[in-house]
């Protein structure tokens, strides 16, 4: 995550703040060690005790992989502690965890736990901008519709080129690439869906 702003909801301290609290909760209400936790989501024993400590922004990769761990959303692990059942947000305080080199972001809008697992993402590349995700736990499907411009999303080897107003519907057990190989710049929503149930990373995978 490399949202700089503060004094707002979404700063880097609340959201670090929030990912603490969480997975601190999370792993202990499972009886889980760091080692357990580490072992699961394939995230060192050193940087959970940082994330636990709020002393370091996690990458939106290594999120994903303690979320899968506990069978939760990413947007799980930032919710605040007062958080309503119903729920209005500007997409300016929509946390940010992910800047490309060229001035592209993706920022999770919004998440929900109950009852099924979704994310909700808004994502923007410049010019030549690419994003390669980790496959997430197994049965997780990801669907991107293009506002403007086009992406080029690699799923297990093969591209497939969406333009604005195409709507992508694909696994994202899979490995994934998203990449803007244009000279204008690209915007698009995402839709995360992911089944219930905790992922241990150390187990095989069913391909």
């Amino acid at each position: 995550m490399t949202d700089t702003t503060t004094g707002r909801p979404g700063s880097v301290e609340e959201i670090n703040a929030a990912v603490a609290l969480h997975v601190r909760a999370l792993r202990t209400g499972r009886g889980w060690s760091l080692d357990e936790l580490s072992g699961r989501s394939s995230v060192s024993k050193g940087m959970l005790v940082q994330i636990e400590a709020a002393r370091t922004n996690p990458s939106v990769g290594t999120l994903a992989r303690i979320a899968d761990a506990f069978g939760v959303t990413v947007a799980r692990l930032l919710q605040p502690a007062n958080d309503r059942s119903v729920h209005l947000s500007d997409i300016q305080d929509a946390p940010v965890l992910w800047r490309g080199g060229r001035g592209g972001m993706g920022r999770l809008l919004r998440g929900l736990s109950d009852p099924d697992f979704v994310e909700l993402w808004d994502w923007r590349f410049a010019p030549y901008e690419r994003f390669e995700s980790e496959d997430h736990q197994p049965g997780t499907r990801e669907m991107v519709h293009v506002l403007v411009g086009e992406i080029v999303v690699t799923v297990d080897g093969a591209d497939h080129v969406v333009q604005a107003g195409q709507t992508l519907d694909f696994r994202g057990d899979r490995t994934h690439v998203y990449r803007n190989e244009t000279d204008s710049p690209t915007r698009f929503v995402m839709v995360v869906a992911i089944p219930p149930g905790e992922f241990d990373r150390r187990m095989p995978r069913q391909r």
